[in-house]
């Protein structure tokens, strides 16, 4: 592994991407930290301190901060993350599935694919607008402003121009990681913004770990975060690869001078875990909702119509509706089931697929080529779906099992077992994928190399 490391920087080319990776995520972390003007910040490290680890809104910045690298709870001028980029990039993936007009623009090559960048940009622009409005009402709300912005019109410009700034210079700075940098640029920003809160999981398993003590954690718990770390880190690697490979044959072609050509044999890879993350990232911010909405409805109840049956109700449901909670866990397991199917449904069209495989005078054996082969995709890519969306069901709500049951706080196990883990292995991995391909392309080792250590060799062509 060193040695392979140390031929990463043997290669100019590809030195000059990683340190210009590395270079644009050091930026993103100072901008991490630089204020938004105008809060009070000590008063919002109080008021976020006194929340608790369970309150809802406490859930909502610990979620902001794992899936868009934001800092809502210190309010900085990327506090907003690259959250409403994704959501632009998402709406328009809908948008383009949906709207025949909308895919045969995205379909018209470099042309089209700009100007659906240039659509997406806008949309991050506006939903920018929203959210900052909607975070500095809230600040207000909450008091945790200095009485002179409040009185100050052009601060209020000022805020929500710093807040949409950040968002788009992260948008920026993610698009150059795809230009002259190495791996995804989205990708890597949220996976910086995640483990920036690892030295914070590993203080609080330190301070938070003393055997016998009512409150604290115990041996059981400590050996269940490692269980579930390990079982994260293995189930990931192995999901993000699986593969149903599906065999597919190509047709054999005579020419003049009967020679043949074509027949050769292949296959068609499905991944197991087509949606990635994204099914749970959605089932995420369903879920969050339901809480908070339970809780002022409770409060509501209890001011208005306290003893009363509806009161019991609205008491249940916001009890049964936190986190680790029975009704939460299923609630939560089949929201991920219905993104893992909706995102294939987006994202995977089998008669497109069976289209080309026709048009490229390949079949699968055994199907007729088009509606049939179309129709056997799709079956396929159901099942399999099942068993991904299983597996980040498992991973989505294994935080949420051991914060109940072993009362471990969800900081440490929102990083150490569950959702955040997983995005960092994925996109890791990922990177590392990139990284071998760049060494073996320039005929290096990889990190997939023979047992022969030693200096960093030419490959021998004949075992690339």
């Amino acid at each position: 592994m060193l040695q392979t490391l140390l031929n990463v920087f043997k290669v100019p080319e590809l030195r000059s991407k990683v340190l210009f990776t590395l270079a644009m995520l050091v930026v993103f972390r100072i901008g991490h930290w630089i204020p938004l003007p105008g809060v009070n910040q000590e008063r919002m490290a109080e008021f976020f301190k006194d929340l608790g680890d369970d309150s809802a809104l406490a859930r909502m910045t610990q979620y902001v901060a794992t899936f868009s690298g934001g800092a809502l709870s210190h309010s900085t001028i990327f506090g907003l993350g690259i959250a409403p980029y994704i959501t632009a990039s998402i709406i328009i993936q809908i948008l383009s599935s949906a709207t025949p007009a909308i895919k045969k623009i995205q379909e018209d090559g470099p042309t089209g694919r700009q100007k659906i960048l240039e659509w997406t940009r806008y949309g991050t622009l506006g939903l920018c607008v929203v959210q900052g409005i909607g975070w500095i009402v809230y600040l207000e709300k909450s008091s945790l402003l200095y009485p002179h912005a409040l009185a100050s019109p052009l601060w209020w410009v000022m805020a929500v121009t710093a807040l949409t700034a950040g968002t788009m210079f992260l948008m920026w700075l993610g698009e150059q990681i795809d230009k002259h940098g190495i791996g995804n640029g989205v990708s890597m920003i949220i996976m910086a913004g995640i483990l920036s809160t690892m030295p914070s999981a590993f203080n609080d398993i330190i301070v938070s770990f003393e055997p016998g003590v009512d409150g604290k954690m115990g041996v059981p718990a400590l050996v269940g975060i490692a269980f579930c770390f390990a079982l994260v880190c293995l189930g990931s690697v192995l999901m993000t690869v699986a593969q149903r490979r599906i065999p597919v044959h190509q047709q054999k072609h005579v020419v003049r001078g009967r020679s043949v050509f074509g027949g050769q044999k292949s296959y068609l890879p499905l991944r197991i875990n087509h949606g990635g993350v994204m099914p749970i990232v959605f089932a995420s911010t369903i879920m969050m909702f339901p809480g908070m909405l339970l809780a002022y409805l409770q409060e509501w109840a209890a001011a208005a119509m306290p003893g009363s049956s509806f009161f019991g109700v609205a008491t249940w449901l916001k009890n049964n509706f936190n986190h680790g909670e029975f009704p939460y866990v299923i609630t939560y397991v089949g929201m991920v089931y219905f993104f893992s199917y909706f995102w294939i449904t987006v994202q995977f069209n089998a008669e497109e697929m069976a289209k080309q495989l026709k048009e490229h005078g390949s079949f699968i054996p055994g199907l007729r080529p088009g509606p049939r082969t179309a129709e056997y995709l799709d079956t396929v890519m159901t099942r399999i779906t099942f068993v991904g969306a299983a597996f980040l069901s498992l991973m989505a709500v294994l935080p949420e099992v051991i914060n109940k049951t072993l009362n471990v706080s969800p900081t440490i196990t929102h990083f150490l077992g569950g959702t955040g883990l997983l995005i960092v292995v994925s996109v890791t991995l990922d990177f590392l994928q990139r990284v071998e391909a760049n060494l073996l392309m320039r005929n290096y080792q990889g990190f997939l190399r023979d047992g022969g250590g030693g200096e960093a060799k030419l490959a021998k062509p004949g075992l690339r």
